[in-house]
């Protein structure tokens, strides 16, 4: 089935009935992704703070109601709780289990952050001619942990994570100029080249996703990405945390184009 071409609710359906599980990078032509993060209400104010204090890791596109699982804005009456296609869950920054459904963990003061993807930007690339090699074979993007701190805000602290794609070293401006020109899904690249710099010391082997092919004359160009706050959550042990697994987003109603300046 061609998943690029469905709406965005169609593939909502499809992933709450459980036929959808894996990772949505290619999906959804054109429609925003979101990362997800969720937490009980008297860590939520801390966290508002921290992605506030750090936005181009975790650029704010929603926050639900206390206790709600249905959204208001970026997908209207969305079900956060079984619109993902794999959730995780963390209890003291250790991940519990993964699923695809976290109805039956529910709580009445759980508060859902939503933050802009990567994935958001790939269609432009596309269109634009640059590669994006989790797309061409068909895999997860590869994330890694990295040397640089974000900015702390109550109990959550920790380093950023990025996403990495390989560009043709010729292609390199225009995947900037790109990707900057959409700040509510990590904008720009961090850094580009040489990962021993920002404390990456195996790219052939993530820490989150799939590795990618890297073809001669392409140079690894790494993304702020939207799985900093896991990262964060297993530095700073909250005593429950739930997220969407990574690479496994919610597609949202809401236009690439609307995330530009």
């Amino acid at each position: 089935m061609d998943y690029t071409t469905m709406s965005p609710k169609e593939v909502r359906a499809l992933i709450a009935k459980g036929e959808i599980t894996g990772p949505t990078a290619g999906m959804c032509a054109g429609y925003a992704q979101a990362n997800l993060v969720i937490l009980p209400k008297d860590l939520a104010y801390d966290f508002l703070l921290f992605t506030q204090r750090n936005p181009r890791s975790c650029p704010l596109l929603e926050v639900s109601d206390t206790g709600s699982r249905f959204l208001r804005t970026i997908a209207k009456d969305a079900d956060i709780a079984t619109e993902i296609p794999r959730y995780r869950i963390y209890r003291d920054g250790v991940l519990d289990g993964e699923y695809t459904d976290i109805a039956s963990f529910w709580q009445d003061d759980f508060v859902s952050f939503l933050i802009g993807c990567s994935f958001s930007f790939e269609s432009a690339m596309l269109e634009a001619n640059v590669p994006v090699r989790h797309i061409e074979e068909g895999c997860n993007v590869p994330m890694y942990k990295t040397n640089i701190p974000c900015e702390s805000a109550g109990i959550f602290h920790g380093n950023m994570v990025v996403s990495m794609r390989p560009i043709p070293y010729e292609l390199i401006p225009r995947a900037v100029l790109i990707t900057g020109e959409m700040p509510r899904v990590h904008g720009e690249p961090v850094h580009i080249g040489n990962p021993e710099h920002i404390g990456i010391r195996d790219l052939m082997h993530p820490d989150f996703g799939d590795m990618v092919t890297i073809k001669e004359g392409e140079v690894p160009v790494f993304w702020p990405c939207g799985v900093t706050p896991q990262n964060v959550v297993m530095q700073s042990c909250p005593s429950l945390a739930i997220t969407h697994a990574p690479g496994h987003m919610l597609i949202t109603d809401v236009k690439n184009v609307e995330l530009k300046y």
